[in-house]
């Protein structure tokens, strides 16, 4: 009689266990790594193509705004869709709706109409099909009519403006609330970060130099004289680049790197102390900021004449987290705007052979790990050439032997 009771209670055990998971599953448990919000949960809706235009697309815009069009043809928001890294992450994903809301944001540029989301899952959507749904064009990403087009009306930072389309003036581009909606992604139901997953929005009001009245756009659409459109006069605008991570240009801006020595010559079983300091001296935000992945690795190494590694040291900046059953940030140690990091390392040098040997020390910036990176190649089809790193700097220095 024990052991059937005692196998009894193991199967209402597991049957409960099941139960509470397959609960878990459907209506907590999200695939991606944020949550929503009112202004974040929907698509920017159908727009129409305003009196005086031909169309909405970027190129129509381009006849007239051939200078901002070629700047926004380089960047990351005209790439937001069809980046190669955002399509693995979307496929691990599965295709969830929500990632479009950012990076194809129109209703014009997505397959599906969200009707609702049953119990506020994102893992629930209600769907239709979208009839004007334009496949091209969600090719554009973060297209000039994101922005710039609502209701048959363009909107702009100007207030004299003069078109032959209907115009607006919207202060919000000249504020940081432009940026929101997608650089201040919140957390899901069981997901605890220590502000956001995505949080450079709130990163930056927080910071000194929003305190200055800088904006996103001080550093991200740095302003040129230019004229904003064909036969028109200059005036002062942003360029439409958005650059971050990926361009070595913004590290050289943001980050600061000093490397020094206890002292300049060793001799022959001397230890060796070396520290390097990493500087936030231009990010209005922590760096790195944005996707959780995002890092950067500090590296030392000792090399002898011959290239031989004899010892190494490898610190990582960034954030940690716990992705399952719960995603929890356990801890970071990201830089703070005009703070400071520093990395030190020692090496006893051999009572031998000393001259040759070299300090190697590097500081890389990652977008992701090289596991996961591999990952979404093996498992996902990442495909395209964009490096999933970059050295921002890098120095060489000889280990000089006292006389």
């Amino acid at each position: 009689m024990k052991v059937r009771g005692s196998l009894w209670n193991t199967a209402i055990l597991v049957v409960t266990l099941l139960f509470v998971f397959i609960l878990y599953r459907t209506f907590i448990y999200s695939p991606v790594i944020f949550g929503l919000r009112d202004d974040f949960k929907k698509a920017v809706p159908f727009q129409i193509i305003p009196s005086g235009l031909s169309g909405i697309r970027a190129e129509d815009c381009g006849i007239c705004h051939k200078e901002i069009y070629e700047e926004w043809k380089t960047s990351y928001h005209a790439r937001a869709f069809v980046d190669p890294f955002f399509q693995a992450f979307w496929r691990k994903d599965k295709n969830i709706w929500i990632c479009l809301n950012c990076h194809s944001p129109l209703v014009n540029q997505q397959p599906w109409l969200i009707k609702s989301v049953k119990g506020g899952s994102i893992g629930r959507p209600v769907k239709e099909i979208n009839s004007n749904y334009d496949g091209e064009f969600q090719k554009e990403g973060i297209t000039c009519a994101a922005c710039h087009l609502r209701d048959g009306v363009i909107l702009g930072p100007y207030q004299d403006s003069s078109a032959p389309h209907p115009t607006k003036y919207d202060p919000r581009f000249r504020t940081t609330e432009i940026c929101y909606s997608c650089h201040q992604v919140p957390g899901g139901p069981f997901q605890f970060y220590n502000g956001a997953p995505c949080a450079t929005y709130l990163e930056f009001e927080e910071n000194p130099y929003a305190r200055k009245g800088y904006l996103c756009q001080t550093c991200h659409m740095p302003s040129v004289l230019r004229p904003d459109a064909v036969g028109t006069s200059p005036r002062a605008g942003g360029r439409h680049l958005w650059m971050g991570g990926h361009y070595d240009e913004m590290h050289k801006k943001a980050v600061e790197v000093k490397l020094e020595l206890d002292k300049e010559r060793y001799g022959p079983g001397d230890t060796a102390r070396f520290t390097l300091t990493l500087t936030n001296k231009g990010a209005g935000h922590k760096i790195p900021t944005g996707d959780p992945d995002r890092h950067y690795t500090v590296k030392f190494s000792i090399v002898n004449s011959d290239g031989k590694i004899l010892k190494e040291k490898v610190y990582t900046i960034g954030r940690w987290l716990l992705w399952w059953p719960v995603i929890v940030e356990v801890y970071e140690n990201r830089v703070l705007p005009l703070k400071s990091y520093a990395c030190t390392f020692e090496y006893r040098l051999p009572k031998n052979e000393v001259e040759g040997s070299h300090l190697i020390a590097e500081v890389t910036y990652h977008i992701m790990t090289e596991r996961i990176h591999n990952k979404l190649k093996r498992k996902y089809g990442l495909t395209g050439g964009d490096p999933y790193s970059l050295v921002v700097y890098s120095k060489r220095m000889p280990l000089k032997v006292q006389d």
